[in-house]
């Protein structure tokens, strides 16, 4: 029969493709090696079973749906290209029937989604934060160098938050003494937390020579006491609180390499405004890709979405399993139920695939196209941050068949680079802003190592 392809919704595709008798006759023969593999029979090694002897063993039914999985995938691929049809995710079956032919399956294709109008993005009027340093932004940078430098000066106040109190302290659980949270003359920052459960809150309003004593639970981090209840008893020898220095011309040629406090606040300034700037930047280009999201008429295929929540789903939990993370203990300190780290992950995929079906329309209206020069500039500059060869890294990239997804990558940038390029920035109140060029809102990764779930 003829492949028979129909609409099955918005970038979906039912093909229907045919089995034939002999092909499946064929590959029985594949089927049977592959099945033995795990056989045991004895005469025969893993893997040298013959065919009458596995469909004896398991059943030929089992052995024709195997035949069946060996033969479809290379069907199914000739349909596709034949019918210059370029799958989005893995095609999915969705039923099988029997003739007197062989085996006709219905197979569900996803397509990657285009748009039919690009979003306006010449002269879009995108309201942003300001990249102004107020003098407030300054004397917050000169508060933090103080601190570095102040000293600790004994006060005769009760402890209030942001003193610092000398202690002893002690724990047991059930009368018995746990040296591990066991400590003598220690300077804590009241209002840390960053010690014991419930130290803070106890030593406010305490002052030197008072003794609390109080019963917390130790979280699980604490060994083989996490999760029990003891008994904590602290010593308050003294309170002490920061002394911060004065700011004058002395003390600023003191503490760094200019002279005065002038030059300092102008410094400052300087390095924020290009902070600023640069942050200001990267929240321009995620507001302007938002709203021309927003704007953009299209309906993800589920299958698509399923895909890249996948995919990005299993790359977070190999870079959990890298830092020896567990992942129930990564939604226990996030605070996460697993409903809301998969509902997360979803969420994340839909506006990854929006992203990319906006760029490739945008690129593809304004025909940006990389040139051979760029790429191997990326390919230069990939492989000098692996310490790799560059010829021998472009070869691997070609032998892995990643070079699309690298070329892609470029494309994509230099897309967003146009529509940041295209838009205006403005402030609160609709006034235009003249945004330095900073580094470039988004950034060429290795392909290996950021393989998508686009067609390839």
């Amino acid at each position: 029969m003829e492949t028979n392809i129909v609409e099955a919704g918005p970038f979906e595709r039912l093909v229907t493709v045919e089995i034939a008798n002999a092909a499946l006759e064929s590959a029985k023969n594949e089927a049977a090696r592959r099945l033995s593999k795990d056989l045991k029979v004895k005469g025969f090694r893993p893997g040298k079973v013959p065919r009458k002897v596995v469909e004896a063993t398991l059943g030929a039914d089992r052995v024709r749906s195997e035949a069946i999985d060996v033969a479809l995938p290379g069907i199914v691929a000739e349909a596709l290209t034949a019918a210059d049809l370029r799958p989005a995710a893995t095609p999915s079956v969705q039923e099988m029937r029997d003739t007197d032919d062989g085996v006709e399956v219905d197979v569900k294709v996803t397509l990657w989604p285009t748009i039919d109008r690009v979003p306006i993005f010449d002269g879009r009027r995108v309201s942003v934060s300001t990249p102004e340093v107020a003098d407030e932004d300054i004397d917050e940078q000169i508060d933090r160098l103080r601190n570095q430098f102040a000293e600790l000066q004994d006060v005769q106040h009760p402890v209030t938050d942001g003193d610092y109190a000398v202690i002893n302290l002690s724990a047991s659980l059930n009368g018995t003494q746990i040296d591990e949270l066991t400590a003598n003359d220690l300077t804590y920052p009241v209002g840390s937390e960053s010690f014991v459960p419930g130290l803070d809150e106890q030593l406010m309003g305490s002052s030197a020579g008072s003794i609390v004593k109080y019963n917390a639970t130790l979280p699980g981090g604490f060994g083989d006491h996490g999760g029990k209840e003891v008994t904590f008893q602290v010593l308050v020898k003294g309170v002490k609180a920061k002394k911060l220095p004065e700011v004058t011309d002395e003390w600023v040629e003191e503490v760094s390499e200019f002279d005065s406090i002038t030059a300092l606040r102008d410094e400052l300034r300087s390095g924020l405004r290009e902070h600023k700037l640069a942050s200001v930047r990267r929240e321009f280009a995620d507001k302007v890709l938002e709203e021309l999201i927003d704007d953009m008429d299209v309906e993800l295929p589920l299958a698509l979405v399923d895909a890249e929540m996948e995919y990005q789903i299993h790359r977070f939990l190999h870079r959990l399993g890298e830092q020896k993370i567990p992942f129930g203990d990564y939604l226990r300190v996030t605070g996460q139920t697993e409903e809301a780290f998969v509902a997360d992950a979803r969420k994340q995929a839909e506006r990854s695939l929006s992203v990319r079906i906006l760029l490739d329309a945008v690129g593809e209206a304004e025909g940006i196209v990389v040139a051979e020069e760029e790429l191997q500039e990326a390919m230069r500059a990939l492989a000098a941050s692996s310490d790799q060869d560059p010829e021998e890294y472009e070869q691997a990239l070609r032998d892995g068949g990643q070079m699309e997804i690298l070329s892609g990558d470029i494309l994509r940038n230099k897309v967003i680079d146009r529509l940041v390029d295209a838009a205006v920035p403005v402030d609160e109140n609709g006034n235009e802003l003249q945004l330095a060029e900073t580094e470039a809102p988004a950034s060429v990764e290795s392909p290996a190592e950021d393989a998508t779930t686009e067609e390839e």
